[in-house]
């Protein structure tokens, strides 16, 4: 056997070899359930975890920007007519948010953890000064106590409107932003206060939220079954809350949205429970995105979140008291807020019915600054980056006993709105498309495998092909060979040239040659007959 047809032998034996088995595993998926058996053990919250650490106090910096509404023509809005409100802002915080008091529960399977919250203005990413900023809006504690008294007789309220007057305290406050953020000694509620020390002196929308956290919660680490990796099993030791008046409701569902388990899927709805909102929403697929070289999958809440209960009849458990319904894109949250008439939404009434849009001025939603969304790696779950808009709203309208009130057109009207916002530092970024790529190379091997062995094929058909090139070249050579030597044989003649007898030996060398003394060979043409 010739050496180039033990390389023929050889390349064929080992491309058979390459296909057969590369199909195999790519068939089996074999490596595939190899890594994603390893993904699964890894995102755990447990301490032997590659993601416990980050759990505990997340690396990528979170920033909280508050924007308020201005609002412009009070003495008009109390006249009947329509308020106008003009955007200020953004306020930004830097926040910090590690998890305290960290206790594994049950043999590891659960995890108790506080979460506090600390806040530290950033001046740089801030348009403005919350401690000189004048913000005119609605004054909350006036509008708490008129709801309050709604349902007491005309008399007590107009005694109390009186008294409020004498106060001096408005339906409007004029105060710094700083005022309304992080609060200040509210004239009546001081008075309330000497009445019922239960009751704050101070208000501010995040007044006591500095440096406190949103209640107790029980993890699920993830070690039984990955797809309750991070999911919330107590808040404030309760599995599901009483505000609300259907049992679906009232459910704690999903995780508190820092954490997801790996392998998601874009037909899947992922759940989170806000605190701030009283309830848990979900969350469905939107579109791919990329964020620092890092595939996404953009998860965002559908309308269906905040839809009227006339088209979305499950929203009717968020009706309190029963019946008593909002329409699409607002929700009321005065269970939680103690009994304050608050209202939230997204950001400028985003997917909200046009109705509330068009009841004050200087409104604008959109998608691109308003929307709320996740965008997530599929293959770990992990938040690339997060954005978490809410609006605070209050109601406004006519209380009997209360003069000013008279004129009011019914309206949700806008306080401010948060934009939350998170994206994966640059050395997490690192880390993140290095474990990417180790999986992307474990998981996709098998088809290396297929892939060298195709190679494999097309230089085995090569090598055949140019063999067998050769092997015709030979025959051909050959062939042309014998057939001009028979062809010569049948064209050659011996001619006599003299008849003459050749002469003795003896004589021979002593006479001089002449012409036709040898027999010549020389070819001649054929006669033709």
């Amino acid at each position: 056997m010739t050496r180039r047809s033990c390389a023929i032998y050889a390349t064929g034996i080992v491309c058979a070899h390459l296909l057969i088995v590369g199909i195999a595993l790519v068939v089996a998926q074999v490596f595939q359930t190899m890594i994603h058996s390893r993904l699964k053990k890894e995102m755990t919250l447990t301490e032997k975890s590659q993601v416990f650490e980050s759990w505990k106090n997340p690396p990528p910096p979170v920033y909280m920007e508050y924007y308020f509404f201005n609002v412009t023509n009070p003495e008009v809005f109390l006249a009947g007519g329509k308020a106008a409100v003009t955007q200020i802002g953004p306020y930004t915080y830097r926040e910090y948010r590690p998890r305290e008091n960290v206790t594994f529960l049950e043999n590891g399977t659960k995890v108790y953890a506080l979460n506090p919250k600390s806040f530290v203005f950033v001046p740089e990413k801030s348009k403005g000064n919350p401690e000189t900023d004048i913000l005119r809006t609605v004054n909350i504690p006036v509008v708490a106590v008129m709801s309050e008294l709604n349902s007491y007789s005309f008399i007590l309220r107009t005694l109390v409107s009186m008294w409020m007057n004498s106060i001096g305290v408005d339906i409007f406050m004029t105060r710094t932003v700083h005022e309304v953020l992080w609060g200040f000694k509210d004239p009546l509620l001081t008075r309330i206060h000497a009445l019922k020390p239960e009751v704050d002196d101070h208000f501010g929308l995040m007044w006591k939220k500095n440096g406190t956290h949103e209640g107790e919660f029980v993890f699920l680490t993830g070690e039984k079954d990955y797809m309750e990796y991070g999911r919330i099993d107590t808040w404030n030791g309760l599995r599901e809350m009483s505000w609300w008046s259907s049992n679906q409701s009232n459910m704690i569902n999903g995780t508190d949205g820092s954490v997801f388990h790996p392998l998601l899927s874009r037909n899947e709805l992922l759940y989170i429970f806000a605190a701030d909102l009283c309830r848990s929403i979900h969350l469905a697929y939107v579109e791919d995105v990329e964020v620092k070289g890092i595939q996404a999958y953009r998860f965002a809440p559908p309308v269906d979140v905040l839809q009227s209960p006339k088209v979305n009849p499950t929203n009717e458990g968020f009706c309190v008291p029963a019946g008593d319904c909002l329409d699409t894109g607002v929700l009321k949250v005065s269970v939680c807020r103690e009994g304050a008439p608050i209202v939230v939404s997204f950001p400028h009434f985003y997917q909200a019915d046009p109705k509330y849009i068009n009841a004050v001025d200087g409104l604008n939603p959109n998608k691109e600054e308003h929307e709320t969304y996740l965008d997530l790696n599929p293959t770990t779950g992990v938040p690339i980056r997060a954005c978490k808009r809410a609006q605070l709203n209050i109601i406004l309208n006519r209380v009997e006993g209360f003069p000013k009130t008279k004129h009011i057109n019914q309206t949700i009207f806008p306080i401010m709105f948060v934009n939350e916002t998170a994206t994966i530092d640059d050395d997490s970024a690192t880390q993140m498309r290095t474990l990417l790529l180790i999986v992307t190379l474990v998981s996709n091997f098998p088809l290396l495998i297929v892939g060298m062995g195709a190679i494999l094929l097309v230089v085995l058909v090569i090598l055949v092909c140019r063999n067998r090139q050769k092997n015709e070249v030979k025959r051909i050579d050959f062939n042309e060979a014998f057939h001009s030597f028979t062809t010569a044989k049948d064209e050659t003649a011996y001619t006599q040239v003299s008849d003459k007898p050749e002469e003795p030996s003896e004589n021979h060398a002593s006479q001089p040659l002449k012409n036709g003394s040898y027999i010549a060979m020389s070819p001649v043409e054929t006669q033709k007959c």
